[in-house]
């Protein structure tokens, strides 16, 4: 058997799954397929998405989930229109919108939070 041809699952963590699920659905705009005692599973553009509960959680510093966007200009104002926050890094470089460019001009990142602190992030190639 090989896993090249399976499905992947992503697990975030949360410490109150009310409180994320709002933000997914509700700032983010993503679908709620399901939901039962462990987790509330959510489409992500084709991805299973399982926000799982975990008392106590303290998010990693580093980016546990991020999404491809065409345009991240248009793609931050529409979250900064939803509330959200971009996270600026000092001495990072970032603009003034928190947008970071690779110097080779490869690709412009911008990281924000989930409501438990995950980093999450937007990444426009080229």
């Amino acid at each position: 058997m090989s896993l090249t041809d399976a499905r992947p699952v992503g697990f975030v963590l949360t410490a109150d799954r009310a409180r994320a699920m709002a933000f997914y659905s509700d700032v983010m705009g993503f679908a709620l397929v399901s939901e039962d005692d462990f987790a509330a599973v959510y489409d992500m553009a084709g991805l299973t998405v399982r926000l799982t509960d975990i008392a106590g959680h303290t998010p990693s510093a580093h980016t546990v989930l991020g999404w491809t966007v065409p345009d991240i200009h248009a793609a931050v104002t529409t979250l900064n229109d939803r509330g959200v926050t971009f996270l600026v890094y000092p001495g990072f470089g970032q603009d003034e919108r928190g947008i970071w460019s690779a110097p080779d001009g490869s690709a412009r990142i911008a990281w924000f939070a989930d409501p438990d602190g995950n980093n999450l992030s937007l990444t426009q190639s080229g």
